[in-house]
């Protein structure tokens, strides 16, 4: 949401031709004291802040599941009344089937995986008893502005139906997970960054502006080296709604993610340890055959240090620098070989794939 009508006290400022504001002796306009917290205007606009978020749980929260594993449990979004839900990969794991808890029942419901696309940590899920869903209502994530006010909703710590709030702390953030499982080590690109708590279980929920429409994925929150690598207070990261749904509706009809929109280089590698134990290079495993690095000549046992004289030092920088450009663009890539010569070599960008 950009304002909460009516909640919020509105400044109206006169110009150009109009009613003259009257001034105070001093030549200045006469000023009304601001409502405190205690007074009747107060009291009048926090409860109407109130209203506004106790409507918006109400209406959204029914459409939040909370989802179990063999290894853990997680949150979802209802996406249509055929039983399609939304939530993270890392939700997921490698399970195929899972259950579903509904925020209005406790009877578990049975479900079955559509796809999981773990580059972009998004997966559906399908119940196969899709009676009484409610699905959510989505909302256009290029609209977003910094300063919104936004709830999270989902099970964190496993406690069901859980809600918290913040607002929109930034926007357009690169983010990588660290790749462990369930983790995918995903790379999202056009992250939206938020002061709503967001924790363990939290993950595939729905961030949701005060108009009642989920406008992102919590997805996960940033660490602190300092805190012994703990979370770090007020900052977490949601895909947005626009591609979450993009993708989410590739899956239910195509069964897999069609359209990216994504560069890739069309390689498998891992981030290669230098002598002085810092990451120094990309080592090239496999390439695929045809795609992007295989035509420009990148081979098993190549090195990648750079795109665009930008340094890649581990597989979380390449993928980061990646999202920087779209399919068919041409890149410098920095390639140390086996034998120690550096090539630069030109390359075409594919598109990544699904899984």
């Amino acid at each position: 949401m950009r304002k909460v009508v009516a909640a919020l006290a509105a400044a109206v400022l006169l110009g150009g031709c109009g009613t003259a504001v009257p001034s105070s002796p001093g030549g200045q306009p006469p000023r009304t004291p601001a409502p405190t917290a205690s007074s009747p205007a107060g009291q009048a606009e926090t409860r109407a802040v109130e209203r506004s978020y106790e409507q918006v749980i109400k209406q959204v929260l029914p459409s939040i599941v909370q989802i179990n594993t063999n290894t853990g449990l997680g949150s979802g979004i209802v996406y249509d009344t055929k039983g399609h839900i939304i939530t993270n990969a890392h939700v997921i794991g490698q399970a195929k089937e899972v259950t579903v808890t509904l925020a209005n029942s406790n009877a578990p419901r049975q479900a079955t995986v559509v796809k999981s696309f773990r580059a972009g940590d998004l997966a559906v899920i399908k119940v196969l008893d899709p009676k009484g869903l409610s699905p959510a209502t989505f909302g256009d994530s290029s609209k977003l502005q910094v300063g919104q006010l936004v709830l999270a909703m989902g099970n964190p710590l496993g406690l069901s139906g859980s809600v918290t709030n913040g607002i929109i702390s930034a926007l357009g953030r690169t983010v990588t997970e660290p790749e462990e499982p369930p983790s995918p080590g995903a790379t999202i690109s056009g992250a939206i960054q938020t002061s709503a708590a967001i924790n363990p279980g939290n993950s595939g929920g729905g961030l949701v502006d005060l108009y009642g429409r989920v406008i992102g994925i919590p997805t996960l929150a940033a660490t602190d080296p300092e805190l012994g690598g703990g979370p770090a207070p007020g900052i977490g990261f949601a895909i947005p709604s626009n591609t979450a749904t993009d993708l989410a509706s590739q899956i239910i009809k195509s069964g897999k993610v069609t359209n990216s929109h994504r560069a890739a280089l069309g390689l498998n590698g891992s981030t290669l340890i230098g002598a002085d134990n810092q990451p120094s290079g990309v080592a090239v495993a496999e390439v695929q055959p045809g795609g992007a690095a295989d035509k420009a000549g990148i081979r098993p046992g190549d090195v990648i240090s750079a795109v665009n004289d930008t340094p890649t030092t581990s597989m979380a920088a390449l993928s980061e620098e990646m999202t920087k450009y779209k399919p068919g663009v041409n890149v410098k890539v920095k390639v140390v070989r086996p034998d120690g010569s550096t090539d630069i070599v030109t390359v075409t960008l594919g598109e990544l794939q699904g899984d």
